[in-house]
């Protein structure tokens, strides 16, 4: 059985830096980035006994706005299950329930966040967003 839990404590660390390096979200990331983020978020980890095989994250102000970000599931746990577990973790949490919205960015996972409740933006012309240096070219770069 995957053990879910937010003690940052238990969090493996390099394990997450490593897993969000090789992402195609943020390829390279350095660790102290990686730090700061954990540190200004409320994070879930998935544990394998001890062994951590899944991380998550959520930056809110647990009241208007949440932003779902960092999942990952370690390659052998993929299709059973534990990213859609994860994100469910934190949509069905009291604290989470009634926060006005939630948001996230997904290029390959819509189904998962689908049925969670997670759609398309229904005012796309209204959100803008501010990158911050070099993070432009990287996206430009990126296979889409």
């Amino acid at each position: 059985m995957i053990d879910l839990d937010d003690d940052r404590a238990r969090l493996d660390v390099a394990r997450v830096h490593c897993w969000l390096a090789s992402s195609y979200w943020s390829p390279g990331i350095e660790r102290t980035t990686v730090e700061k983020a954990i540190a200004g978020s409320h994070c879930l980890g998935a544990y394998d006994s001890c062994e951590q095989v899944g991380f998550a994250r959520m930056i809110t102000d647990r009241a208007t706005f949440a932003w779902l970000a960092d999942v990952w599931v370690e390659d052998g746990m993929r299709g059973q299950g534990l990213g859609r577990r994860m994100v469910g973790w934190f949509v069905e949490r009291p604290d989470y329930r009634d926060i006005r919205r939630m948001a996230l960015v997904t290029a390959d996972a819509h189904g998962v966040y689908a049925a969670l409740g997670f759609h398309p933006l229904l005012r796309p012309a209204r959100f803008m967003e501010r990158l911050g240096p070099g993070i432009a070219e990287m996206l430009r770069a990126a296979p889409r």
